[in-house]
């Protein structure tokens, strides 16, 4: 395949030449470089590469031009390349071009002329580019997989490599026809799918997550017998901790039952966070913690999962389900919320052959051009429904109450109103699920009269009923009726404090009924919910575990 195309439009001669050549002078060896002089010229050029099954990186485009501004070229680009980045070039007093190109055409950065390319524009298409390729399937002779749409275990594997940051191309045994000649060459039968091949000739059948880490080469053991810290869960709350853990001196470890970035890890695009204006995906955000975190110093291990933890003369020591044991002196409970199994009928023996709890950004695009149901009214709906309406031709958002006003903020509403694609169908639930093998139909009953209507529908993605992962945990750090683990304040007031808590000091915030022991993000009684506060949760844990050893 040839390589990468990064495609520059501006109508100004001396312009255009110049970004090309700055360009050129750093990325050449790995872009192809192409150039258009008008919207209209860039987008044939986008079609011809489209054809020809190039592709296209990135589109650069210059906002003031005659005939289509740059915005309007960039929203029109989607069409033809959906994961291409997109940046605009504006002059100093275009900063509402900028901003309305961010609403409409989903403009990934813009940049004011004139720039310093090494300050201003290399790291910009940098960050760009690293994203680009994590998010782009790979080449012909990368990873593979291969399965059955309707196939819960298929379904697994797909969610773990894209949980897991890993590229990979899917190949679905029943309408892709280099399956089957992966399938002949390899002796692999249907009964061993799903089976992942690998570039340099192995094949993976029908393998479990830990399998194929382990293929994969990630890291499953650490490096030490004791850590200062241990981070359960990798969500915002977590990748803060080890942040901040590994750069202020504590050795730290930071540990997930799945993979990173939590249920924020599965947004297919979070706008509310600060710092981010074009908005970032939660895969995105996900791997930018967590190579910061690495390159601190702290490590990561996953799918590891925890199921227990005892205290011994102050330190910490955490069963693992492999039958190995770690042990901290602090330790932060970060493991957030799963979504609860739909009680609706058909929806248990569906799981993963149409019905999926999260999921969305992994599961879209086998949905083009398909109807799909939406179970929620919170963020993650909004942000799930948002992605797959750019693929399925129909979604709709079943709510119980009468509105989307008191669950979900109010920039994915006006999205939502703005989307001619997705339907909000609310007082409306789901009675049942039925299929062959897969979803086929969904009945949904009205709150307001009872009556229910049976519509055609091709999967249900759900994003209500969390509960807290908190299962794990003795019985002596406290949680509250609904299983969310006690801080500070609400620890002291609890009914069992006095018999939990022996220490001379009264608990820091954060800090569980078991000193040491810390608690942050959703899986906290009285958390906020939102990606922002459990990074600040996540951050300010480390000071208070600062002060823990400070007094032990």
């Amino acid at each position: 395949m040839n390589k990468p195309v990064l495609l520059v439009v501006d109508d100004d001669p001396q312009v255009l030449a110049a970004v090309r050549r700055d360009l050129r002078s750093k990325y050449r060896e790995s872009y192809t470089i192409v150039s258009a002089a008008s919207g209209a010229e860039a987008l044939d050029a986008a079609r011809e590469l489209k054809t020809r099954g190039d592709a296209l990186a990135m589109v650069i485009s210059d906002q003031r031009m005659p005939g289509m501004l740059g915005g309007e070229l960039l929203a029109k680009s989607r069409e033809v390349y959906p994961l291409a980045r997109r940046v605009l070039l504006t002059a100093y007093s275009d900063i509402e071009a900028a901003v309305k190109a961010i609403n409409d055409a989903h403009v990934d950065y813009y940049l004011s002329k004139p720039w310093n390319p090494d300050k201003d524009l290399f790291p910009v298409i940098d960050d760009l580019l690293d994203a680009w390729l994590a998010e782009s399937p790979p080449a012909e002779k990368g990873l593979r997989l291969v399965g059955h749409q309707w196939a819960t275990r298929s379904h697994a594997i797909k969610d773990f490599l894209s949980s897991n940051l890993v590229p990979y191309r899917w190949l679905d045994v029943e309408r892709d026809a280099e399956a089957k000649t992966l399938m002949d060459a390899a002796g692999v039968s249907a009964e061993q799918l799903p089976a992942l091949f690998f570039e340099e000739g192995d094949v993976l059948r029908d393998p479990e997550p830990r399998g194929v880490a382990e293929r994969l080469k990630l890291p499953l053991s650490a490096a030490f017998d004791v850590y200062d810290l241990i981070v359960v869960g990798s969500g915002p709350a977590g990748l803060a901790a080890a942040v901040y853990g590994a750069s202020e001196g504590l050795r730290t470890l930071m540990l997930d039952r799945f993979a990173p970035g939590g249920q924020a890890g599965s947004s297919s695009k979070i706008e509310n966070y600060l710092g981010f204006p074009q908005g970032v995906s939660g895969s995105e955000l996900t791997r930018r913690a967590l190579a910061q975190a690495q390159r601190l110093g702290a490590e990561f291990l996953a799918p590891l999962e925890v199921t227990g933890l005892s205290v011994d003369g102050g330190y910490k020591h955490l069963a693992l389900g492999d039958g190995r044991e770690l042990i901290t002196r602090t330790m932060l409970v970060a493991t957030g919320m799963i979504y609860r199994e739909h009680p609706a009928a058909g929806c248990a023996e569906l799981t993963g052959a149409g019905v999926y709890y999260g999921a969305a950004t992994t599961e879209a695009p086998a949905f083009a051009d398909r109807r799909v149901i939406v179970v929620g009214g919170g963020n993650s709906a909004g942000q799930g429904a948002m992605y797959l309406a750019r693929y399925a031709k129909d979604v709709q958002i079943v709510i119980r109450r009468e509105d989307l006003k008191a669950t979900m903020s109010q920039y994915l509403i006006d999205q939502i109103g703005k989307t001619p694609n997705i339907r909000v169908r609310p007082r409306t639930e789901i009675a049942s699920v039925e299929g062959n093998g897969h979803v086929e139909r969904v009945t949904l009953r009205s709150l307001a009269d009872s009556s229910c209507r049976t519509e055609d529908a091709d999967a249900v993605f759900v994003f209500i009923g969390t509960r807290p992962r908190t299962e794990w945990l003795p019985a002596t750090v406290l949680r509250d009726a609904k299983g969310f683990v006690l801080t500070g304040r609400d620890v002291m007031a609890a009914e069992a404090y006095a018999k939990t808590w022996k220490e001379q000091r009264e608990p820091l915030p954060l800090e569980t009924s078991v000193p040491g022991v810390f608690a942050a993000g959703d899986v906290r009684s009285g958390s906020m919910n939102r990606v922002a506060s459990a990074v600040g949760e996540g951050s300010m844990v480390v000071r208070l575990a600062h002060e823990y050893l400070a007094l032990t």
